[in-house]
């Protein structure tokens, strides 16, 4: 993709009136070509179990069509239905908090068999309205994938089939690796694996961390495998990571093994919430810009979101948007900010040396 990408994303279905054709000339007059949209939306996708309902995706699609307008198309899957959360209350995460209620998004165990089968479903009747259309540029898998602390039982019995497998099924061995002797917390049959959220082996732990974030890495390859069944090949997948979080981003992100989930995608993305006014640094972008860059040896990436809304801190001086936008782009050639109510890409591909 050689041009400049610079864009919203788009939410018609949020929208408490039509305005449709009068976004579309907004976008237009403010030269705005791309839109990100669908993410979010299960529950007006699919209503009810196996009743699916995309008007409000194609109606978009129609008008950036007509309008010349490219779209990236985002799965649903990072806020289930609240048909799912009734019917299947074990797709809900059990963390070391206790099991996750019903209303906040992101509140699922990723490795749900139910939640699995549901979330294939839906983003395969997705693809099958969108990935022939002309003005799909390409997919975004989920949104700021990470593992939400799911530990439950399903989790547990993974975690004691991960080690087994790591450890060739030699339980002596792994005793001797995490010093399970101590306090009596020695393994002497597989089956006797106890959950570990309590556990006082800070190696055991740790181990389980680095398990949690390997179920990042397959949750999103898994997404992946099912969007190229579909998309052609001028299509990209990107996922929108994000860093750790801190009133705004923040280092590295402790839940998600960026380098090795980035695998499923072809063009890195990067979510960077930043400080604004007097806050501001560049040490946020700078960073996580750094970050996003190496994730695919060092090619561009997307910034799918970043800041201007009406926070404490983060309502931008004047000025502020277009230099934050600048500083995006000296740091990946990539940049997606956003405005209050609406988000914007921008994508840079230098086609000589230097910038």
């Amino acid at each position: 993709m050689k041009q400049l990408l610079f864009g919203v994303a788009y939410y018609d279905e949020y929208m408490p009136y039509d305005r449709l054709e009068e976004d579309v000339r907004m976008m237009k007059k403010a030269g705005i070509n791309t839109v990100r949209i669908a993410e979010s939306t299960w529950s007006t996708c699919e209503p009810q179990p196996g009743v699916f309902d995309f008007s409000h995706v194609i109606r978009v699609m129609d008008a950036m069509e007509e309008a010349g307008i490219n779209v990236i198309i985002g799965t649903p899957t990072y806020a289930i239905p609240t048909w799912m959360a009734k019917e299947y209350p074990e797709i809900l995460a059990v963390t070391e908090s206790g099991t996750c209620g019903y209303g906040f998004r992101q509140n699922m165990d990723i490795t749900s068999p139910a939640y699995r089968f549901y979330a294939e479903r839906v983003i395969r009747e997705l693809m099958k309205v969108t990935a022939h259309r002309p003005c799909v540029i390409g997919y975004q898998i989920d949104n700021e994938t990470k593992h939400y602390g799911t530990a439950g039982p399903n989790v547990q019995q993974q975690f004691a089939k991960y080690l087994k497998e790591k450890f060739h099924g030699d339980l002596a061995a792994m005793n001797r690796e995490f010093g399970l002797d101590y306090w009596s917390n020695r393994l002497n049959a597989w089956e006797d694996f106890v959950d570990v959220r309590s556990a006082c082996n800070e190696s055991l732990k740790a181990e389980f961390e680095k398990f949690q974030r390997s179920l990042v890495t397959d949750f999103l390859q898994w997404q992946a495998d099912i969007v190229n069944e579909y998309r052609r090949p001028d299509q990209f997948i990107t996922h929108n990571f994000d860093g750790e979080w801190r009133d705004y981003s923040y280092g590295i992100q402790p839940d998600v093994d960026h380098y090795h989930a980035a695998a499923a995608t072809t063009v890195a993305g990067f979510d960077i919430y930043h400080p604004s006014q007097d806050l501001l640094t560049g040490k946020e972008i700078a960073l996580c810009g750094d970050i996003a860059r190496s994730l695919k040896g060092g090619a561009n990436y997307l910034i799918l979101e970043t800041e201007a809304q009406g926070y404490v801190n983060w309502l931008p001086y004047k000025g502020q948007l277009r230099l934050q936008a600048y500083s995006h782009l000296s740091e990946g050639r990539t940049a997606y900010c956003t405005g209050t109510g609406i988000r914007f890409t921008i994508r840079w591909r230098p086609t000589g040396a230097g910038c």
